[in-house]
């Protein structure tokens, strides 16, 4: 029993994101969240781990961003 609390804990939660709107245009900071998530050109994805700083840049942009 001890074995499969483990595995699960040890598997870690993700979240798909995808770059929908360019950030030309937008304050710097937006710009440098954008490349902080590692999304480059319009279209791009990114697996991330879910973690609350994660989840607080995706809120910052979460006008130029999707979650999928």
């Amino acid at each position: 029993m001890a074995d499969t609390m483990q595995e699960v804990s040890k598997e870690k939660k993700t979240l798909k994101v995808k770059l929908v709107k360019s950030p030309i245009g937008c304050k710097a900071t937006h710009k440098a969240t954008v490349r902080g998530l590692g999304l480059r050109g319009v279209n791009s994805e990114r697996v991330l781990e879910d973690t609350p700083a994660v989840r607080g840049m995706i809120n910052k942009i979460a006008y130029l961003v999707a979650v999928l």
